[in-house]
């Protein structure tokens, strides 16, 4: 039972404001870096659909694996579950998993690409014909408001992909209380948190032998020329994957081949060689920063589970201190 917030069917028909200010204050500022999240147009969302398919990239069957063993603990745990409320759903691949388990009343899939979320809205709307399923588009590390038609049902937060590791860690907390604060008293959240590991491990995740991971990096400067009258010559950049260990985390960066002028939204840029645009950060986690940061952000970790090889984190955490 698929039921629709609103009737827009027009996928970017306009340029959103966020992306067009953080795009040319990210241009400006030193070292020059744009947020993660404007990686995830439609081109980039297919791109990064088929980067959970490489062998390079393991977080992706590893959670899945983690959720499909642990189903039952994470049902006896969570209890009577009214609504699952997913942050960032994108294809929402391992959805049907923790749905399957959990039994709700209804499903609030969260994501800032409309086309990606009605396309997965659809797919979930067949398997599960008797789910309320009510799709808000936005971006969920802003403010939020949950449809009416749950306000009254207990919460399941899902929050899957180890997504929080895009975020730096006084922004992730900030993160998390807000979605403490959006699902509300007695809520509970399921969360993946990528592990720490040899960088032998890590780096190819990021950087394929394919190239497709190259091509999502690149995909921005395709965005950005599209959607905001840009000139930028995509084929003078080029992807470069950095271990910053100080930091605990993986750095993607579209490096100048050759100096570059180009303009955006009629500004002008010169970038020169060997400079770079940061455009994502994965910070990977310990299983005792996991709690800390959970800790930190209001919540309280109840059961985490893992796979043989300790790469990823599934944790169930619950609002508020213990």
């Amino acid at each position: 039972m698929l039921l629709r917030q609103n009737d827009r069917h027009l996928p970017f028909a306009e340029v959103d404001p966020a992306f067009r200010y953080d795009v040319l204050n990210g241009l400006s500022i030193r070292p020059r870096a744009i947020p993660a999240r404007w990686l995830y147009d439609r081109s980039g969302a297919e791109l990064f659909e088929a980067i959970t398919t490489l062998p390079e990239y393991y977080p992706t069957r590893t959670e899945h694996a983690i959720l499909s063993k642990a189903a039952s603990e994470i049902a006896a745990l969570t209890g009577p579950v009214h609504a699952v409320v997913e942050f960032g759903s994108g294809s929402s691949a391992k959805t049907p998993v923790l749905l399957s388990a959990v039994n709700p009343s209804a499903y609030v899939p969260i994501d800032i690409c409309i086309d990606c979320l009605w396309r997965s809205v659809q797919r979930l709307s067949e398997t599960f014909p008797n789910l309320g399923i009510y799709p808000v588009e936005g971006d969920f590390t802003g403010a939020l408001r949950l449809p009416a038609a749950i306000k009254s049902m207990r919460r399941l937060g899902f929050f899957p992909g180890s997504t929080i590791g895009n975020l730096l860690v006084p922004a992730a907390v900030d993160l998390l209380r807000s979605m403490a604060a959006t699902l509300g008293a007695g809520s509970m959240l399921l969360i993946g948190i990528d592990r720490l590991k040899d960088a032998n491990v890590l780096l190819p995740a990021y950087d394929d032998a394919q190239g497709i991971t190259a091509a999502f990096n690149l995909n921005l400067l395709h965005r950005i020329n599209r959607e905001l009258a840009g000139s930028a010559p995509v084929d003078a950049f080029r992807h470069v994957v950095r271990w910053n260990d100080a930091e605990a985390r993986i750095e993607m960066h579209l490096e100048a081949a050759r100096d570059v002028r180009f303009a955006v939204h009629g500004q002008h840029f010169l970038i020169a060689k060997g400079e770079t645009i940061h455009t994502e950060n994965s910070l990977k986690y310990g299983p005792r920063d996991a709690g800390v940061l959970l800790r930190a952000s209001g919540w309280t970790p109840v059961a985490d589970w893992t796979d043989h090889d300790e790469l990823f984190s599934v944790i169930l955490a619950r609002e508020g201190a213990a």
